[in-house]
């Protein structure tokens, strides 16, 4: 086989799936809607349950469930048969996905779910099967042929299975009025709820880690405050405090570039005075973009009466994953 045709084949196989996808949207119709109604007014749990390939895809769409608002876990119906049905009570809402609509493990359970009075949802590719005419709310997930050249492996249809739950949980999302603040709690961990949560005050340094120094001290002295905080950076304060400007190493590099003595220059001719700065409360990734804009590594964070209180660096940020 050529390189070519892997590539042919490749392509083949994304066309197939994309062509099934196209025919998705026209299915959405008052069941798709009536199910959103369904699992707005849900009591419990989303229960979401597959076997096989349309089980990999359920644990993806109960994932995204939860993590947009709509708590909900996936169960494995095999395992639903021998004591995990124990999990699902009559406040939850079950969607159960099968192509078929014939999987003789969820159909095992049906008996049960409906004695308990339980909503269900179903996605298949068969309106006329067992489970879908057993379901309250049926979404249709056919697809012509699979992309599988033996019209045999789950491709095709796994791929509408999964976009049929993207569009379902997001327009729950919607309806919930899910925020990115709701997003980012539901991701403490990752990248993206660092940059949504984390603020300038849980990474800047305070206190007497702080650079700064007076406006009427020496050139030499700013630089040893400067190097022994190790920020490339000091703040420039009233005896009060009050941020009055800065002074960087880029600064320092410009003064030597103009001949100025480091030993009888007074800070305050050198200093900076056009300062951007930052509130304590704004987010981390506030003070990154600010940064990156300016391209400067450092900025002072200071009190609504213009108080220093506290100096972020960019390697602050990078430790804390936010850039």
């Amino acid at each position: 086989m050529t390189h070519h045709n892997h590539i042919s084949l490749g392509r083949a196989v994304i066309e197939e799936e994309i062509a099934a996808l196209k025919k998705l949207p026209e299915r959405l119709d008052e069941q798709f809607s009536a199910a959103c109604e369904a699992i707005l007014h849900c009591k419990g749990r989303i229960i979401v349950t597959g076997m096989g390939k349309s089980g990999h895809i359920g644990n993806k769409i109960a994932a995204t469930l939860a993590s947009t608002g709509t708590p909900a876990f996936a169960v494995h119906p095999g395992e639903a048969s021998h004591g995990d049905l124990g999990m699902i009570t009559e406040d939850d809402v079950v969607i159960a996905l099968s192509n078929s609509g014939q999987s003789e493990e969820i159909l095992a359970i049906l008996p049960v779910i409906k004695r308990l009075g339980i909503k269900l949802i179903s996605f298949t590719g068969e309106p006329n099967s067992e489970l879908a005419q057993a379901s309250d709310f049926h979404l249709n997930i056919a697809v012509d042929k699979e992309a599988c050249p033996l019209n045999l492996a789950p491709t095709s249809s796994t791929t509408t299975t999964l976009v049929m739950g993207d569009a379902l949980a997001i327009a729950l999302l919607e309806a919930r009025g899910f925020t990115a603040d709701d997003f980012a709690r539901s991701h403490p961990g990752g990248r993206l709820g660092k940059r949504l949560l984390v603020r300038v005050n849980d990474l800047m340094h305070t206190g007497n880690a702080i650079p700064k120094v007076t406006a009427d001290v020496s050139l030499e002295q700013a630089i040893l405050e400067i190097t022994g905080k190790g920020l490339g950076i000091t703040a420039i304060v009233t005896e009060h405090d009050t941020l009055e400007g800065v002074f960087t190493d880029g600064d320092l590099r410009r003064t030597f570039e103009k001949g100025i003595d480091l030993k009888t220059a007074i800070i305050r001719e050198i200093m900076t005075t056009r300062y951007t700065s930052i509130s304590a409360n704004a987010l981390a990734v506030d003070a990154l973009n600010q940064m990156e804009k300016l391209s400067i590594t450092a900025l002072p964070v200071i009190s609504d009466d213009s108080q220093l209180i506290g100096i972020i660096h960019m390697h602050d940020l990078l430790k804390a994953g936010i850039a």
